[in-house]
């Protein structure tokens, strides 16, 4: 089936809408024909958005959501269900990064990234999932992990840390949706992508002390690997085609992703430890 078979007409949720991937997911779940849920930290950006969506015919609501606040998830998932209707999308894409090494980091960074990074796409299966678990209609979780997730990188720990936490916890709550008897209608399913432009590296964390000419310097390389990055409403229709075909892995670019993750099963087989690159061939960062 296609993806507009698939999603078409349904209700999309994305969480970190208003820039990056999660537009870029929003414009073409728009143009697919779904009503999409704008969720975001940032006002304007999702209000833009929503904007040019309706515009441009389709439907769209901005909702402003900080996904570190269960209580707000919580409230945002009631509001959807009663005013919208049953979602048949759930993106949990919200994510932000942090450079600099690891002892140099700030509490405050650290704690604020694993709360957006992990503890929001808790908050978000949390909030959705039983609705949409009781429901027994065609339904589909999506967490944004990254080809992070499948890689190790200095100067990004926390990042790529978080990454591998939301890929772990997908894989998790894809067997138990199975266990519960709910993998006939709701499908769980991993994105993974690779370099996709973002605003992400300009708001990133640095560090207030220590080596901070180390963390700029990473910023800077990652600045570099986003000029020649994927634009994020082409990497979008990758990932609801994968999608619709009933993939688990969603890949923006299946070659550069897929070969990350060969490397990595390769180190872990042969257990090697981790080593410093001899040149850059991954960006573990995209939303």
């Amino acid at each position: 089936m296609s993806a507009r078979e698939v999603f078409g007409g349904g209700v999309a949720v994305i969480t970190g809408a208003g820039a990056g991937i999660g537009a870029g997911l929003a414009r073409h779940a728009s143009r697919l024909g779904m009503n999409v849920v704008l969720a975001d930290i940032n006002a304007a950006a999702v209000a833009d958005l929503r904007d040019e969506i309706v515009a441009a015919g389709g439907s769209a609501t901005d909702v402003v959501c900080d996904v570190r606040d269960a209580d707000a998830v919580q409230a945002m998932a009631d509001e959807v269900h009663r005013d919208i209707g049953p979602v048949r999308l759930l993106v949990n894409n919200a994510g932000v990064e942090q450079f600099g090494y690891l002892w140099d980091t700030p509490v405050a960074n650290w704690q604020r990234l694993v709360d957006i990074n992990i503890s929001g796409v808790f908050h978000g299966i949390r909030a959705f999932l039983p609705r949409m678990m009781s429901s027994g209609k065609p339904a589909w979780v999506w967490n944004l992990s990254s080809i992070g997730g499948v890689a190790v990188v200095p100067l990004q720990a926390p990042y790529i840390m978080s990454k591998h936490a939301v890929l772990a916890l997908t894989e998790c709550l894809h067997l138990e949706v199975q266990a519960a008897g709910h993998d006939h209608h709701l499908h769980v399913q991993a994105v993974l992508p690779g370099a996709v432009v973002s605003d992400i590296f300009e708001s990133a964390g640095g560090v207030d002390s220590g080596d901070t000419g180390a963390a700029e310097g990473q910023r800077a390389a990652m600045l570099d690997i986003k000029a020649e990055a994927m634009d994020p409403l082409a990497a979008a229709e990758v990932v609801f085609d994968q999608a619709a075909q009933g993939g688990f892995y969603l890949l923006t670019q299946p070659d550069y992703v897929g070969s990350a993750m060969a490397e990595r099963a390769r180190v872990l087989s042969n257990q090697e430890p981790p080593h410093l690159p001899t040149q850059r061939r991954f960006d573990p960062s995209q939303n």
